[in-house]
């Protein structure tokens, strides 16, 4: 790494510290240093660019992955960089009839072949996906990157390990389903009609496929429209791994795609992760049908710092918890909740550390916040920030330079936030989070639960009683304690309220593809 030196930036609190605001009507904490303090010089230090070099051949155009075959490319939409607005490919648009062609090829594939082979039969072709994808990691996480804004740290280090990680676990119950339901007798479902979001394309994906292809059961998969690339690449991969034409069929689209993959008659299970306002219309479409349905929607994550949390441990949770993948997760701890005698120095803390994190090309090692996923995500920031500032929150922003091209957003928090301003109550989705005090555990609890979500949420302190206590207190799927955004195949993930029901990973994964009997 080459470093070059530039003139020192001493970011003592001040007036000058509303500098540090790059919305035009925000103001920056100050927080006061106290008397004998010494104060980290930040910006001394630079870093060359350090781009990732891995080719990735992008086609022009791609077609639908059906009955185990590409098609031809019809009408088409554009998929782009968020990072540079520039055009990767030209992507199929799948209509009704698709849906149809893709739906009937899974349920012959189902009838006639994977649902007739022996569980560990189908661990071989798992375990050999997951293989594949271990030596095609290097490309898939560039092709992450380019088509979503994450950083290529996090695709390379986390999504690609992870997906499959999830490969791997779910080879390992493939023949051994009456061990995960002892005394029942576990069947597949089907075929399984499956809708994945733009903010993990790839390991959602894993998430959706892996259980329900260990299960038995075959699956018509439907990515994002912002994302879709990966999905596709990973088609080639299975028909590298040689699996059963139809097993798996890879369907891109908008809304109007998803809808008729939902709406289709012979589809016997749905998995959802998406909105909360989406999730609801699924959810009434299938009322009174027979179809099963399970949904991991959106989040307003409580991330709850006691007096005794060791404070540099914590503020580096709160960094993973919320400037993670931009903020693009539905787990994300985007309310800051801190018991009042460690506030000051939290924001003090919380302040210095976002003024160090790198905001520019995810192609580079050295990012840490990438581009923002799409320009209609981009404006939804802006406008719930603009509210925040409007209703008098105070809002934190590092100065930093953003590119000119793509979409970009800085790492912000508001301070001053209250339980009714909407940067409280609605989820951004972005890199901003809201901070909020509290004076005792009880009204720590009540805090964290007063919101119609309830996903996820983080305890900071160093007494494990009290990680109990408020664990338990929590209405939310995950609880991290001393920690955050931790992920494993082995554990399952999912929420309560509008952030939806049932569970994907662990055991529980594959209770939602299968019948007991």
């Amino acid at each position: 790494m080459t470093t070059t030196k530039r003139p020192a930036r001493d970011l003592r609190a001040s007036s000058k510290t509303k500098a540090l605001a790059l919305h035009p009507n925000a103001t920056a904490h100050a927080v006061a240093v106290p008397p004998g303090e010494r104060r980290l010089r930040l910006g001394e230090w630079t870093y060359a660019p350090a781009p990732e070099t891995t080719p990735v051949k992008i086609d022009s155009a791609y077609g639908l992955f059906i009955n185990g075959e590409f098609t031809k490319p019809g009408k088409t939409f554009a998929t782009i960089n968020p990072a540079n607005e520039k055009k990767l490919a030209e992507v199929t648009s799948a209509t009704a009839a698709d849906v149809d062609r893709a739906v009937r090829a899974a349920r012959k594939a189902q009838e006639t072949v994977w649902g007739k082979m022996p569980g560990r039969e189908r661990a071989k072709y798992l375990y050999r996906i997951a293989r594949l994808i271990q030596e095609h990691s290097r490309e898939l996480a560039v092709l992450e990157t380019m088509d979503g804004g994450k950083t290529i740290k996090e695709s390379r280090d986390i999504d690609l390990p992870l997906v499959a990680a999830h490969f791997f676990y779910y080879a390992g119950w493939a023949d051994k389903l009456e061990y995960a339901f002892p005394g029942r007798k576990a069947r597949p479902l089907g075929v399984a009609g499956q809708v994945i979001p733009w903010n993990f394309p790839l390991l959602m994906a894993a998430w959706k496929l892996a259980p329900a292809l260990a299960a038995g059961n075959t699956c018509v998969l439907k990515p994002a429209e912002t994302t879709p690339l990966t999905a596709l690449h990973l088609a080639r991969i299975f028909q590298e791994a040689e699996l059963p034409p139809g097993v798996v069929n890879i369907l891109t689209g908008a809304g109007e795609t998803g809808a008729a993959l939902v709406g289709h008659p012979d589809i016997d299970k749905i998995a959802f992760t998406g909105s909360t306002d989406v999730g609801k219309k699924i959810a009434a479409a299938l009322a009174g049908s027979k179809k099963k349905l399970t949904l991991e929607l959106g989040g307003k994550a409580a991330n709850i710092v006691f007096d005794d949390a060791p404070i540099e441990q914590a503020v580096e949770g709160i960094i993973a918890g919320i400037y993670f993948n931009q903020g693009h997760v539905c787990c994300a701890g985007s309310r800051l909740l801190v018991q009042e005698g460690i506030y000051g120095e939290v924001i003090r803390r919380l302040r210095d550390r976002i003024s160090m994190l790198r905001v520019g090309d995810p192609l580079d090692k050295n990012t840490d916040i990438g581009a923002i996923n799409s320009k209609p995500q981009l404006e939804k920031i802006k406008e719930l920030v603009a509210s925040g500032v409007s209703e008098g929150a105070a809002l934190v922003q590092p100065k930093c330079k953003l590119p000119k091209a793509g979409y970009f957003f800085p790492p912000s928090f508001f301070t001053g936030v209250t339980a009714a301003h909407r940067i409280a109550r609605e989820e951004i989705f972005g890199p901003v989070l809201s901070v909020m005090t509290f004076r005792t555990p009880e009204e720590a609890i009540e805090r964290a639960n007063n919101t119609p979500y309830g996903l996820s949420a983080g305890v900071w302190t160093d007494k494990g009683s009290k990680i109990f206590k408020i664990a338990s207190k929590l209405r939310a799927g995950v609880v991290w304690a001393n920690t955050y955004n931790k992920f494993d195949p082995t554990s399952p993930f999912g929420g309560y309220k509008e952030s939806g029901f049932g569970r994907e990973g662990g055991i529980h994964g594959l209770q939602p593809y299968v019948t007991l009997g």
